[in-house]
């Protein structure tokens, strides 16, 4: 079990109590980011190589967010997250040929190639989704609460979105609701500090306290540093442990990042070269995770390349599987539309 430990040095986001890793955790935390890295990494190749179409959104930098969120829920809490939701399928515990087969459009992706990078799914996991249209998945999760709330279940929905979204209007009607019937669902804001080309600051009033948005509806909010895996993880940790104590919803704003650009289409000419390289040198998730295992003796270099050379090979293994799976029949077409009702 992780430790609280005050955060020392500056952080991108307000000082707060972060989780002091055990050695086994720091190479979970590892092992996580780097799949989603490596995994990203090759769908960008493999869209640039046009086995991909479509739209695809990349999560490259923003590692930590997902890695120590989901290293905190609880398996039968819910998870619901926008079209950047590679990550948040693997973690969920989706295979990642089929994550990669539902890029390439295959019959054997997670939803039978028909969805693409927007719409994963893994329900054994209880991740419901990623969602194309901005903000709509805030008053999903927030239906997922109140379902929780509803059958006098334990679990807590954790609802993903950018702060883009955090300026659409469902967002703060499901704040109401959520608060007005206390409902467990943890509203996490990635904030990557761009939307899709334009600045947090030229986007947003009071840009620098996003996660004090709750605030008129009596929801407590805190602002993350999500660039450090431990520091995601102990706030995730408070807020779940608020919401499933019936004490209502919760705001998480994680500072992040991402490297490239808002999709695959997307030059990011909006921001300096400069910036990008600054916030990998000084801020990489990854590398803070490396850093401290070498510190501390329970890692050398060999066995960090080892790590890598693992996970660079379960993508290999995935992106031949996506390529050379089989496109889905016609008639899929029609499957999958309506729930079956049960008599």
């Amino acid at each position: 079990m992780a430790k609280a430990a005050k955060a020392s040095g500056k952080g991108r986001g307000r000082k707060a109590a972060i989780s002091e890793f055990s050695a086994e955790q720091e190479l979970k935390a590892l092992h996580d980011m780097l799949l989603i890295r490596r995994f990203e990494e090759k769908a960008g190749q493999m869209y640039g190589m046009g086995h991909i179409g479509g739209f695809c959104h990349l999560y490259i930098g923003q590692e930590a967010v997902a890695s120590g969120v989901f290293m905190a829920r609880a398996p039968e809490d819910d998870i619901i997250t926008s079209y950047r939701c590679h990550a948040h399928a693997l973690l969920a515990g989706a295979d990642p040929k089929a994550v990669m087969a539902e890029l390439t459009g295959r019959a054997g992706g997670v939803s039978k190639g028909k969805g693409g990078s927007m719409h994963m799914f893994h329900a054994p996991g209880r991740f419901w989704g990623g969602h194309g249209i901005v903000g709509a998945q805030v008053p999903l999760g927030t239906g997922l609460a109140l379902a929780a709330q509803y059958r006098g279940e334990k679990r807590v929905a954790l609802a993903f979105f950018g702060e883009g979204a955090a300026n659409q209007g469902q967002v703060y009607e499901s704040f109401n609701m959520a608060a007005l019937w206390k409902l467990p669902v943890v509203y996490i804001i990635e904030n990557n500090q761009y939307a899709m080309g334009t600045s947090v600051a030229r986007s947003a009033a009071k840009a620098e306290e996003l996660y004090n948005r709750g605030l008129a509806f009596g929801i407590p909010g805190e602002q993350v540093d999500g660039m450090d895996v431990r520091a995601v993880h102990a706030a995730t940790a408070r807020a779940l442990k608020h919401a499933r104590a019936g004490k209502g919803p919760y705001v998480l704003e994680m500072q992040t990042y991402r490297y490239r650009g808002h999709s695959m289409s997307d030059p990011a000419k909006y921001r300096t070269r400069e910036e990008v390289q600054k916030m990998r040198q000084e801020h990489d998730p990854i590398e803070q995770v490396k850093a401290r295992l070498l510190q501390s003796g329970a890692a050398t270099e060999d066995s960090l390349k080892e790590i890598d050379q693992q996970v660079r090979a379960i993508v290999a293994e995935a992106a031949e599987f996506a390529v050379a799976d089989a496109e889905p029949d016609a008639a899929e077409v029609w499957t999958d539309v309506y729930a079956a009702r049960e008599a």
